[in-house]
């Protein structure tokens, strides 16, 4: 996945994260407000976010898809 690419459900992606880099898969597409990952989401069709959940914590979050990379192994 290139910087900026729209991610998938179900794919696997890395992001920055307070202790590191984080790496997980892509739950859902959040196209509105929403609560999610702990907060309130403020996204549109336009601006997009993610939800994404760490494969070491299970943590949930939620980035704009320049923050996400791909690490291979979809769905």
């Amino acid at each position: 996945m290139a910087k900026h690419a729209k991610p998938s459900k179900g794919e696997r992606v890395s992001w920055r994260s307070h202790g590191g880099t984080a790496v997980g898969r892509v739950t859902r597409r959040i196209t509105g407000r929403t609560k999610a990952g702990g907060r309130t989401v403020e996204a549109s069709p336009d601006d997009p976010q993610y939800e994404v959940r760490s494969e070491k914590s299970g943590g949930r979050a939620v980035h704009r898809p320049g923050a996400l990379r791909g690490r291979g192994g979809g769905s």
